[in-house]
């Protein structure tokens, strides 16, 4: 029997590694044609070969999302070729500096703004008119919790994430009742690179492995998904 993402055209941002790298799998797996964007060539390519090796495939574009007419061209060459876009998920973004809000340099306060918010903004902008013609348009963005905690230190992060969550939910109340569905995934502590730079002390074993989370990804991005609007959290037990 066919999976439910046989055939769809979906993207993954931040796809080189993490999350985003055994999301992409795990789609290309399922039968998607996963759209696979990143910085890194040399990832892409690694990433490329590991689709492949599950029967799926892929289309590698380097891009640094801080490119913003580079997501216009991107966009234009998606509809161009497939005239649609089934799934969109949104999961780069940058860690940032730990520091007091008051210590944030300028340079690395545009960096959070521009990875974690405009970017998400110009995609959003970007690929509305292709997700609007797919049969079962998805967006799924990657918040954290600590956009609602108030951490000492996380300030910067923290509200960049609570931005795209306030984009997210807006974009997803002005789709109401058409046929694209959009959602925030809280991940939770996970076994990737940047939480092994927030918490260098911290055990990453002791994590779920990104891996772990791909069935609840897969099924926020299924055309079976009814929800929208609406904060999602991984649950490890």
């Amino acid at each position: 029997m066919d999976s439910p993402h046989t055939g769809r055209i979906v993207l993954v941002t931040g796809a080189s590694r993490g999350i985003g790298r055994a999301t992409a799998i795990a789609l290309g797996k399922a039968g998607a044609h996963v759209i696979a964007v990143a910085r890194t060539i040399g990832g892409l390519e690694e990433l490329d070969d590991d689709i492949k090796r599950e029967g799926g495939t892929a289309t590698l574009v380097p891009l640094d999302l801080k490119d913003y007419p580079g997501i216009d061209r991107m966009a234009a060459a998606i509809g161009e070729r497939w005239g649609r876009l089934d799934a969109l998920f949104g999961n780069a973004g940058v860690l940032g500096p730990l520091t007091p809000v008051v210590h944030l340099h300028q340079k690395a306060w545009d960096e959070l703004m521009a990875v974690n918010v405009t970017a998400n903004w110009r995609m959003i902008r970007a690929f509305d008119p292709l997700l609007r013609k797919s049969e079962a348009g998805r967006v799924l963005m990657v918040s954290s919790a600590v956009a609602r905690m108030n951490r000492p230190y996380w300030g910067g992060y923290a509200i960049s994430k609570a931005a795209l969550e306030m984009l997210t939910f807006t974009y997803a109340a002005e789709l109401n009742g058409t046929k694209v569905h959009v959602n925030v995934l809280n991940p939770g502590p996970t076994r990737t690179r940047m939480r092994a730079e927030a918490m260098p002390g911290e055990d990453p074993m002791t994590l779920p492995a990104p891996e772990e989370l791909t069935p609840l990804i897969l099924e926020m991005l299924s055309p079976a998904c009814d929800k929208t609007g609406e904060l999602v959290a991984f649950r490890w037990p």
